[in-house]
């Protein structure tokens, strides 16, 4: 994986977590889901996130 690679899945993970968060935000709202699910599901977004990003800086080929 490249640099370049890397920026374009990064950017990609950015819009995915944006819109997850966003529609978390909205069922919220519309009372479907607590505030402690969203805590947790939010949380849950995070880590992952977290994990596929140190993954991704160990396949970067110098």
């Amino acid at each position: 994986m490249t640099n370049k690679q890397r920026l374009s899945y990064s950017i990609l993970i950015a819009l995915v977590v944006l819109g997850i968060m966003l529609g978390l935000s909205h069922l919220q709202n519309t009372g479907v889901i607590t505030e402690k699910t969203f805590q947790y599901i939010a949380i849950s977004v995070a880590v992952v996130v977290v994990i596929i990003n140190g993954f991704m800086r160990r396949k970067v080929k110098p």
